[in-house]
């Protein structure tokens, strides 16, 4: 218990949380759906479900199936990712904290009595309510900041400004159907060209970039889901590293659970 830590959720926030959890001695154990609806795959935990592994900044991921496999993960410094929508594995694994950074808009499930500390990870939860400490994920002065009594911003479903280009980097499924990729992430995409289909529809960046995010080959979507992301930059590198918000996010999760453990526990 001393240094378990259950994330829920392993997509690109999670990722950077877990990051620097695991950097500071941490055990992680990230929880996932069975088909990950994740965009910045290449830079997301989530996509060791996908793949059976993922390695972000260093630091490697496995897909886990059951607890024997956490276990193993851990032998070997790695960080198991488990499907397990629900957190059941809690009744067997009984960790100091659980995050919740699903990032859902809403809470989920998780409560005050699944670990000593508990922490949500942007809007949906009640700091002193149905969880211990809130970490603000909106962009701006406040973000990363650590709320022990009240809620983080609501959501204005408005990405963050990169040169100018705001909701315009995002785009989102035309129809509702299975998305078929032509292009990979990485790749450099000009607005208006074809870079995945759904079904027959086409799906067209809105702007000149690289192509930092594109949700998985193969995954049925619905008209108007969000499953891409091109950034104006032009920076592959970006496409697999932490993001600045991530790593913000992050130390605000961070020193909540540092925070909580020693008004818990002590020294």
């Amino acid at each position: 218990m001393d240094d378990i830590i259950i994330i829920r959720g392993a997509g690109d926030i999670a990722t950077g949380i877990a990051h620097r959890l695991y950097k500071c001695g941490f055990r992680l154990l990230l929880t996932e759906i069975q088909k990950p609806l994740v965009i910045r795959r290449l830079a997301s935990f989530a996509n060791a479900v996908l793949e059976g592994e993922a390695e972000v900044e260093g630091v490697r991921a496995v897909k886990a199936e059951c607890i024997e496999d956490i276990y193993e993960a851990w032998s070997k410094e790695s960080i198991p990712v488990l499907c397990d929508s629900e957190c059941n594995i809690i009744r067997q694994i009984k960790p100091l904290a659980v995050v919740d950074a699903m990032l859902a808009k809403r809470n989920m499930g998780t409560h005050r009595g699944m670990a000593s500390i508990t922490i949500g990870v942007g809007p949906g939860f009640e700091a002193g309510v149905d969880v211990d400490a809130v970490v603000e994920t909106c962009r701006g002065h406040y973000l990363g900041k650590v709320i022990y009594k009240g809620t983080a911003c609501a959501d204005t479903g408005i990405p963050g400004d990169i040169m100018g280009y705001s909701v315009q980097r995002l785009f989102r499924a035309p129809a509702s159907g299975v998305i078929r990729n032509i292009r990979e992430i990485g790749d450099m995409v000009k607005q208006g060209e074809a870079v995945a289909f759904v079904d027959n529809t086409p799906v067209r960046p809105n702007i000149d970039g690289v192509l930092r995010g594109l949700i998985a080959n193969g995954t049925k979507v619905m008209e108007g889901w969000k499953i891409g992301d091109v950034d104006p930059r032009g920076i592959r590198e970006y496409c697999h590293t932490i993001s600045d918000k991530s790593r913000s996010v992050a130390g605000g999760v961070l020193e909540a659970i540092l925070a909580l453990k020693y008004e818990k526990y002590g020294r």
